[in-house]
């Protein structure tokens, strides 16, 4: 089975991955959302934005650290 992120052989120790450059990249897919299901009901997309919102709600209510 090759590599999911760049089709070489993969390597026993990162299966099933080839290295851990690559499955440090979809790790990174993972953590960044790119690796999404879409949903068609409507009170999925709800429950995400208030989320956001919430998330965005919280991040401005933390003061800002001096640079």
């Amino acid at each position: 089975m090759p590599c999911p992120i760049c089709q070489k052989e993969t390597d026993k120790k990162y299966r099933p991955f080839c290295s851990k450059r690559c499955a440090d990249i979809d790790l990174a897919k993972w953590m960044s959302g790119s690796y999404a299901v879409p949903s068609q009901d409507p009170d999925d997309a709800e429950k995400a934005l208030d989320e956001v919102l919430r998330l965005a709600a919280s991040q401005s209510d933390t003061p800002e650290k001096p640079h």
